[in-house]
């Protein structure tokens, strides 16, 4: 009979269980590198979408002004002068908007950084940490088989010497049959 089969699976299914565990949680860090990468993409897609806006915004505004500029033949003059004001506006409106993203994109992106450093130092070590674990499980599970057949030995030991007490017994209970019938 082999007593280390039971022993050897179980440490087989332990040894398992930790490095499905390491592949989730590396997933799962992955995963969230990926989601933040994403955020930076909606980052910059709001602010295209943003800036869109803001020249359509100015495009109104200044078919506002050619409406007016029809309407009150006299006002041509003031109203180049308040086009310019107003293309002024939106161009710090612009330059302002572009120098917020920028800057956002930028903190999210230096935070994403260090994030990265020090996850990516945190892995080392739990890779390195389940490496040390799955070298002293395979000590453990060695001495564990070891532990086993030894254990495996002495029963066959105690059921080989078993039977021979056992033939001894009948062997007795023969000769004290037979001595009993003479």
């Amino acid at each position: 009979m082999d007593y280390t089969d039971p022993v050897t699976t179980t440490f087989e299914l332990q040894r398992q269980t930790v490095e499905r565990s390491q592949r989730a949680l590396e997933q799962g860090v992955e995963t969230q590198r990926r989601f933040a990468e994403a955020v930076v993409g909606g980052m910059e897609t709001t602010e295209t979408t943003q800036q869109r806006t803001v020249e359509l915004s100015r495009q109104a505004t200044h078919s506002t002004l050619d409406a007016m500029a029809s309407g009150l033949p006299g006002m041509g003059e003031a109203l180049e002068e308040l086009r310019g004001t107003v293309d002024e506006s939106y161009e710090m409106l612009l330059e302002n908007h572009a120098q917020a993203f920028d800057s956002a994109v930028s903190e999210y992106e230096s935070g994403l950084d260090a994030t990265d450093e020090y996850v990516d130092g945190a892995l080392e070590t739990l890779d390195e940490q389940v490496t040390m674990l799955v070298e002293a499980h395979a000590e453990l599970e060695a001495q564990s088989v070891e532990a086993a057949e030894q254990f495996g030995t002495r029963v066959e030991e105690l059921e080989a010497q078993l039977k021979q007490m056992q033939a001894q017994v009948r062997e007795m209970q023969e000769q004290a049959t037979t001595a009993a019938e003479a």
